[in-house]
């Protein structure tokens, strides 16, 4: 029998673009056998397997613009720019509830990375219940700056696409005979470097942690060439948005929620038949 996983890039509010193509997946009954999910790839991949469509575009449009959810009012007065007790304990808890008995139900593996700020690397934690490893995701998605440190078993975390933003090497260590992967770049992206002296200066005692970041856009770079390759042999099929995702990481247009979410139903909708080829399956 096939094996098929599923990877999911992170990015911020271009994540997105993953749920709308999610949702897709979702509406078609296209199941996979493991998932590797990156930074908000994580936040908003968690629904795929609880078969909640729409809670992610949902939850997103309703708080965007409530202080207790994300911006500078929780940066000021928490230090973390996502609000640590709003977001990942109320809202999914409380407000608007995930399903995470389906989840669990699912027996599939789910393995997010989480970055090591002592080592500089990342590890990789399977995520088999949500609710009891809510600090996981959120360090998963702990981006620096502008999140503090996550504390896990005694050990010190940031969001995981820090050490490895696309963890195809990861993924084919998990014996798949198909991998789809949903990148939240175009195709013609690449990264650039960063002013190493910022992070030299707020993570001094992490000099590991700061040469990750400095070196983080050669690792992205050559991991979309191997990506690129491994597409055009067939080995993996790539969903990618078609044009390029403008958006804040304190976005607060809902429209532009709304069009991102939109471009990433309609692409997977136009790869529909092309994923069906791919997985060997009838369309």
């Amino acid at each position: 029998m096939t094996k098929v996983g599923l990877l999911l890039e992170g990015g911020g509010m271009r994540g997105m673009y993953t749920a709308g193509v999610l949702d897709v997946l979702m509406e078609h009954d296209i199941t996979v056998d493991g998932m590797v999910c990156v930074s908000a790839g994580a936040l908003f991949g968690v629904n795929y397997l609880s078969k909640q469509k729409g809670r992610a575009l949902r939850y997103n449009l309703n708080y965007l613009l409530d202080k207790r959810y994300m911006g500078w009012h929780s940066f000021l007065t928490t230090g973390n720019m996502v609000n640590k007790e709003f977001t990942y304990y109320t809202v999914p808890f409380t407000l608007d509830p995930f399903d995470n008995e389906t989840y669990k139900s699912s027996n599939i593996p789910v393995h997010v990375p989480i970055t090591n700020v002592e080592t500089g690397q990342a590890e990789f934690v399977m995520v088999s219940d949500v609710f009891q490893q809510m600090e996981v995701l959120r360090a998963a998605s702990a981006l620096p700056i502008v999140s503090k440190l996550v504390e896990i078993d005694g050990k010190f975390y940031l969001d995981g696409g820090m050490a490895d933003s696309i963890p195809i090497d990861f993924m084919q260590e998990q014996s798949f005979d198909k991998i789809i992967i949903v990148l939240t770049r175009p195709k013609d992206y690449r990264k650039k470097k960063v002013i190493k002296w910022v992070y030299q200066l707020l993570y001094r005692r992490y000099p590991k942690l700061v040469e990750t970041i400095a070196n983080r856009h050669e690792l992205y770079n050559a991991t979309v060439e191997k990506i690129v390759k491994l597409e055009e042999e067939g080995k993996v099929f790539v969903i990618r948005p078609t044009e390029n995702i403008t958006i804040g990481r304190l976005e607060k247009s809902k429209q532009k929620i709304q069009d991102i979410y939109d471009l990433g139903s309609h692409n997977m909708q136009q790869q529909l038949e092309k994923l069906y080829a791919y997985l060997e399956k009838e369309y």
